[in-house]
């Protein structure tokens, strides 16, 4: 059987919002191979000039912007400087997000007398701010660049947004009730926007990455000497493929979504692909 399509996006201008990190550079560099222009934005404009250039150095093409997904007058600024120097986007990749120290609780469990013991982190005294960072960081700033960059794809062909959940969406990780929240929000804003602009030929649908080591989950995952902590053990053990994911394994599903040649009537869905964590029961 000969397949009818091969992934290329060749000429398509992919925005990519929190650029610089580990997993959205390493989609930055796929996409990039497929001989798309890519345009990677992040708050720190050091790390995404530093992935633009390693692209650029291996013949591709992306340019690095500053911007703020909670900040839509930068995300508007932004998108001006791609339009006249890649041209309208074709493909929103939203990538922004994370979690944060002050919305996460010290103990995974709460015991009573926890409330009295000075210094420690329960769900009675999480920070507010630290909680409203988190939902904004990944709600709203999912929400403000899919108004500011969805307007360039009115009218084309073969557009589509493809946004970051997590497993913490189908099934809520202990310690961290707003980045669980959060993410659950963006499955449901997933599926809500597929309806939306269903009509007008844009397709949405979401990764929900399992268990990755990235720099924002590393002080969880493994001691100042490099050693796993509980929490890894825990992890490993509900993970039937007994390891973290390599950001490389995220790209054959992210590519899928992408090419309109393979994916042109899927819309709408959240895809896991986390070594089998959600399909375990435990037992």
């Amino acid at each position: 059987m000969k397949v009818p399509f091969t992934i290329h996006l060749k000429d398509k201008v992919i925005v990519i919002t929190g650029a610089g990190g580990v997993l959205c550079s390493t989609f930055a560099r796929a996409v990039a191979a497929c001989g798309a222009k890519v345009a990677l934005l992040d708050l720190n404009l050091e790390a995404a000039e530093k992935v633009a250039r390693e692209i650029e150095a291996e013949g591709g093409v992306a340019r690095a912007f500053q911007a703020n997904v909670l900040d839509k007058e930068s995300l508007e600024f932004a998108h001006k400087q791609v339009c006249e120097t890649l041209g309208s986007c074709d493909i929103l990749l939203n990538g922004a997000g994370g979690n944060n120290p002050r919305a996460t609780t010290d103990k995974e469990y709460f015991e009573p007398g926890d409330e009295t013991v000075e210094g420690l982190k329960t769900f009675f005294n999480l920070d507010k701010d630290g909680i409203e960072f988190v939902f904004s960081l990944n709600y709203i700033g999912t929400v403000l660049p899919t108004q500011v960059f969805v307007p360039d794809m009115i009218g084309k062909k073969g557009c589509s947004i493809v946004n970051i959940s997590s497993m913490n969406a189908y099934t809520p990780l202990t310690k961290i009730p707003a980045y669980s929240g959060a993410k659950a929000a963006i499955s449901n804003f997933t599926q809500w926007l597929a309806v939306h602009f269903a009509k007008a030929g844009i397709r949405v649908n979401a990764l929900a990455p399992g268990f990755f080591a990235t720099n924002q989950n590393r002080t969880l995952l493994f001691n100042e000497d490099g050693t796993p902590t509980a929490r890894t053990h825990k992890i490993l053990s509900s993970t039937p493929m007994d390891r973290f994911g390599e950001p490389e394994e995220l790209v054959g599903t992210l590519l899928y979504l992408l090419c309109e040649e393979a994916s042109s009537f899927v819309t709408g869905v959240v895809i896991p692909v986390d070594g089998g964590f959600s399909a375990y029961s435990g037992v």
